[in-house]
């Protein structure tokens, strides 16, 4: 009797200690794999560095105004504005996020405005109408930019040049003027080789003596003050 006991309780045993080793094994197998989440997207990284050059265009406009010093007087200001289109050469350092380039445009344009009354300066100076026309302008500039990826925002300023043209009652007369020039923009990269932009650009050419009929000198004093908005394409390598 004990015997048969003993057996028993041992057959017990084992029956519950292979119940929890199964059960064991099969929550094992249950507890799932800690799941691994991706790490954030970080922005396409962009090269900037290199040659470039595209085509631009768009708008200008401006202020200009006649002043006779020999006379002691002139026409007041007056508007002027026009079309533009051109193209643009330069070249970006990239250091990090920042990028630095020289850049140089040229573009035509038939930027014009004038003027007319009983004024002594047009009718003097231009037969009754002052008018001012450029027929194209440029510059060389530094760009400072900050590139977030494709973006580009930057800012930029140099030297600017252009011509200047009016209508005098002696004919027409043109010079070739010079000054500075300043703005921003964006630019964005659409693939590693092509990028576009949208800027904005301020032009002062400074003031031009042109030759007066009525003190038979120099002493018609044209200045003129554009600015520029235009979008642009370039093509990198």
């Amino acid at each position: 009797m004990l015997r048969t006991l003993v057996l028993l309780a041992t057959t017990s045993v084992a029956i519950v200690a292979g119940t929890m080793d199964v059960r064991a094994a099969d929550l094992g197998q249950a507890v799932p794999a800690t799941p691994s989440f991706a790490q954030p997207v970080s922005p396409l990284a962009y090269n900037w560095s290199g040659f470039y050059a595209g085509l631009n265009g768009g708008y200008g406009f401006g202020r200009s105004r006649w002043t006779d010093s020999a006379l002691g007087a002139g026409s007041g200001g007056f508007d002027m504005n026009g079309a533009l289109l051109g193209g643009q050469l330069g070249y970006n350092w990239q250091f990090g996020s920042w990028v630095l380039g020289l850049e140089t445009d040229a573009d035509w344009t038939n930027l014009n405005g004038s003027t007319s009354g009983l004024g002594a300066v047009c009718l003097a100076d231009g037969n009754g109408q002052c008018q001012t026309q450029e027929n194209w302008f440029g510059s060389t500039r530094a760009r400072v930019g900050y590139a977030f990826g494709r973006i580009l925002p930057y800012v930029t300023g140099g030297l600017g040049y252009g011509d200047r043209e009016v209508t005098l009652s002696s004919g027409t007369a043109s010079s070739l003027n010079a000054g500075w020039t300043a703005g921003g923009g964006v630019e964005l990269g659409l693939s590693p080789n092509w990028s576009a932009k949208a800027e904005y650009l301020h032009y002062d050419l400074g003031t031009t003596s042109f030759f007066s009929a009525a003190s038979n000198s120099s002493t018609l004093n044209v200045p003129i003050k554009d600015n520029v908005v235009r979008a642009g394409i370039n093509y990198h390598w």
